[in-house]
């Protein structure tokens, strides 16, 4: 692309150098550089890419984007800017042309829910015959191909990449999971939104925000400068969860069109005759559009806000009710959440990727009602990862559970057993009583919890020790398949190594 046409709007400080008529490519990552790229040197959080300009000039860069002063002498030419991060995502999009001003962009925020919504607004907009891509912590989908998802929301280059390959595969509308990591990056700024969802706020990556204040700030932001920003001019621009207390917040503070969602408040969309099973949801939704019935295959109260979040996002879109219906009937599980591993002769045993202390409580809640047995819960913490999270986990998984074990999550580089000590901060007082492994085979622990740090055994334990009418919680990982540990990624999936402890159970007991 030629460089001027590239460097359109972006403020520059100083340019030293002669201007080269055209690159080839960006790049921030010194090693992906070639003949002809243009680098840009992002401080990071754990290094700067600062100190890898000469390799990128070694390796063909031939124009740097920078925020420090360039040395006297160098082949290549340089930019200097103030934010070199913003800057990346401004150069992204005029790079690749502006692809989300081609689309329907929906932009989903909030702690926990964000997946499964973009999975149901998916179905819900495949059902009305329109091309759906997706962008989300599972992976990054179009058009039958599957990407990897190394984070939530991709770096505002690669967003910009993958919108243009979606708009030129013809795709119509995008739904994308937006981080408050993303949101503090300005990895979105430079995306045109037709609309943003808020989920919920619950306390996750306090290492990273410090309170909860900050972490609303970054998720307002969305709502406040990015969706404002958006050269779109659609009538609804937000949909907000009215019956949660930081999205009431929101509505306050941030005024564009929206809909609101709920069950115990006035909201725009409310759900009526509402009635939940192990079968799935079945309620009445009431909004301007009319009263109609909804049926999910999904389970429990979060998942039924899950479903109205989705809805109202349609109704934003121009949807209605009959596809709306179709798409939430047809849509049957997102990977890792809520997510049944067992067969109907079997103890009920889910997978869910819960990982803070709000989201176990609410898929507790969501199997609390269904409970003629026990309730296990097992769960780990991760490592390098919000610490004071961790008793709290503990408090929310011994509220509704007859017996928890406490095991290893991603410990990452501490040690798994400084992370359970941790956890187990939560249990003192008497909340549970401390049990060793052994006495799970005898099947009679009650308000009590143990501790088997290899992950696979507590898996095997927990389905081992539990009766018919028992139901199984694996929180934690969810959809993922690894496990790290140190620095290493190692194969491990919760469904796998569940439905082999389901298996062994069944030989041991059978006749």
């Amino acid at each position: 692309m030629d460089l001027t046409m590239l460097m359109k709007e972006i403020p520059v400080l100083n340019w030293v150098g002669d201007r080269p008529e055209h690159v080839t490519s960006i790049c921030y990552d010194s090693r992906k550089c070639q003949q002809g790229s243009l680098f840009v040197a992002v401080p990071g959080l754990l290094a700067d890419g600062h100190a890898y300009i000469p390799e990128a000039i070694r390796n063909g860069a031939r124009v740097i984007v920078h925020e420090q002063s360039p040395p006297a002498t160098s082949d290549a030419r340089w930019i200097q800017v103030a934010d070199s991060r913003r800057v990346l995502g401004m150069l992204g999009r005029n790079f690749y042309r502006h692809p989300s001003s081609q689309i329907r962009l929906v932009g989903v925020i909030g702690t926990n829910g964000k997946t499964t919504v973009t999975y149901l607004l998916e179905s819900i907009l495949t059902a009305a015959g329109f091309s759906v891509g997706v962008l989300g912590t599972v992976n990054y989908r179009f058009k039958q191909k599957i990407m990897a998802a190394p984070h939530t929301t991709p770096e505002s280059l690669e967003m910009q990449s993958i919108l243009r390959d979606m708009v030129d595969d013809g795709v119509s509308h995008v739904v994308a999971e937006v981080s408050s990591h993303s949101l503090d990056l300005r990895r979105v700024d430079d995306c045109d939104f037709d609309l943003g969802v808020f989920t919920n706020l619950s306390q996750d990556h306090l290492d990273y925000h410090k309170t909860m204040e900050n972490d609303f700030a970054a998720k307002k932001r969305f709502f406040s400068e990015v969706l404002p920003a958006s050269q779109k001019n659609t009538s609804c621009r937000m949909v907000v969860n009215g019956d949660d207390p930081w999205g009431r917040q929101l509505l306050q503070d941030v005024r564009l069109p929206h809909l609101s969602f709920g069950i115990d408040t006035p909201c725009d969309l409310v759900a009526r005759d509402i009635h939940l099973s192990l079968q799935g949801i079945q309620a009445d939704f009431v909004s301007a559009a009319g009263r109609f019935e909804i049926a999910s295959p999904l389970i429990g109260r979060f998942n039924l806000y899950n479903i109205l979040a989705a809805t109202a996002a349609a109704l934003a879109l121009g949807i209605g009710p009959e596809m709306i219906q179709v798409g939430i009937k047809h849509f049957g599980q997102v990977p890792g959440r809520m997510e049944k591993v067992s067969s109907p002769d079997q103890p009920a045993v889910f997978v869910d990727y819960a990982h803070t202390d709000d989201a176990i409580r609410r898929v507790l809640q969501n199997l609390a009602a269904f409970k003629r047995g026990r309730l296990i819960t097992l769960f780990g913490c991760g490592g390098d990862r919000d610490r004071g999270k961790r008793p709290l986990m503990a408090q929310a998984a011994a509220e509704l559970s007859d017996l928890v074990i406490i095991t290893s999550d991603n410990p990452r580089t501490e040690d798994p057993l400084d992370i359970i000590r941790q956890i187990e901060a939560g249990l003192t007082g008497g909340v549970m009583e401390k049990v060793p492994p052994a006495a799970l085979e005898a099947g009679d622990c009650n308000r009590c919890y143990t501790v088997i740090p290899d992950r696979a055994l507590a898996i095997e334990a927990a389905i081992a020790s539990a009766g018919p009418s028992d139901l199984v919680m694996i929180a934690g990982k969810g959809h993922e398949d690894y496990q790290i540990l140190g620095s290493r990624r190692i194969s491990f999936d919760d469904r796998r190594h569940a439905r082999a402890a389901l298996t062994k159970r069944s030989e041991l007991r059978r006749p």
